[in-house]
């Protein structure tokens, strides 16, 4: 059987597809080993930027781009995961190292990023067959991955010369109120259930006391395991939105993604994790991250609600692009559904329905 990372490599999407020739050519001189003959594969995964494998033989690469469409302008920012994770990795060995970025648009239609290729399992919907002779692997993975979250959060961002990455002064409210803009300008229509989430959360505001580097999309299928291993880290990805905030909301944004086993069905409907059991529940997640980082969770449930506000508004970003033409990828097709179901989630969350 192939390993899982080469199951997850496929033939480039006709629509996703670039000029690589003159990719290959650009890269002469500035990569190692891209004098060589260059091969390019898709990563099948994923809902937003377009990943690839660049394949020079004795070395691979990652190749990270927008999606295909207009995109928000503070998203998918090719330049801040570069900005990010060329120095990164330095104090937080689950960053992968980026080599370079052009924003020449001439040469694949859109700004990229090229790191390093790591190696490793991604957990989507279905616990990899390969860890089945660890029965208590999703415990394992639950409190590994918020571990490195606690460590990421600890990181001495203003050393590493990226305390000009954002304002973590009013991140919250900023947050709240970007995130009601993108939906103004991605719903097709009106939705009860999101303009009481919006309302909620507007009266409900934190006052932030911790400020810290912020992934923006920590989730389980964003960070790498070992493969023979899955109580080790290899790698956290996405960093495209990596900015200075609240680092509580990193832990909203996890909870946002993750789904228990008694969870209810429209809930497991929208699960990118497995759902049969085994992880950590919400409320043990973030009493470990309370443990690991020394901080105070007990308005945890606003930072939950604001993360799944988040990610339906995300969804819906993709779902209209889809709807427009602007992508073909017939994964999105059903997204509409899946917003709906989590407004509903949301809704349930403010009122404590999840604690």
């Amino acid at each position: 059987m192939l390993p899982q990372q080469a199951r997850d490599l496929i033939e480039v999407r006709a629509d996703e597809r670039f000029d690589e020739n003159r990719l290959a050519r650009f890269l002469v001189g500035k990569l190692v080993g891209a004098d060589q003959k260059m091969t390019v594969r898709q990563f099948g995964g994923g809902a937003a930027n377009l990943t690839y494998q660049l394949d020079f033989g004795a070395r691979q690469y990652v190749l990270r781009r927008p999606p295909l469409g207009p995109v928000a302008p503070s998203a998918h920012d090719m330049a801040r995961e570069y900005k990010v994770l060329s120095v990164l990795h330095q104090a937080f060995g689950y960053a992968p190292r980026a080599y370079l970025f052009s924003d020449d648009e001439s040469i694949i239609g859109a700004p990229f990023v090229i790191m390093e290729r790591c190696r490793g399992t991604v957990v989507r919907r279905a616990m990899p067959t390969h860890y089945a002779d660890f029965p208590d692997a999703p415990c394992q993975m639950s409190i590994a991955l918020v571990d490195a979250l606690a460590d990421f959060h600890a990181v001495d961002y203003a050393a590493l010369g990226l305390g000009n990455l954002g304002r973590p002064q009013g991140f919250v409210q900023r947050q709240v109120e970007g995130w009601n803009r993108r939906w103004q300008r991605a719903k097709l229509n009106d939705n009860p259930n999101v303009a009481a989430v919006y309302r909620w959360l507007g009266e409900h505001l934190p006052t932030s006391t911790y400020s810290s580097l912020v992934h923006n999309d920590y989730k389980l299928d964003n960070a790498m395991f070992a493969a023979d291993d899955p109580a080790k880290v290899v790698a956290i990805l996405d960093w495209d939105m990596c900015t200075l905030g609240d680092p509580l909301s990193d832990v909203g944004t996890l909870l946002a993604y993750w789904t228990q086993a008694d969870d209810p069905p429209h809930v497991k409907a929208t699960a990118s994790m497995p759902t049969d059991g085994g992880f950590l529940t919400r409320r043990q997640l973030a009493e470990r991250y309370a443990q690991q980082s020394g901080r105070d969770l007990s308005g945890i449930r606003f930072y939950h609600v604001l993360g799944i506000y988040r990610l339906l508004v995300i969804l819906q970003q993709i779902y209209i692009r889809y709807r427009r033409g602007q992508t073909q990828d017939a994964r999105f097709a059903k997204l509409g559904m899946t917003v709906d179901a989590l407004a509903k989630t949301a809704v349930q969350a403010a009122a404590g329905e999840f604690e």
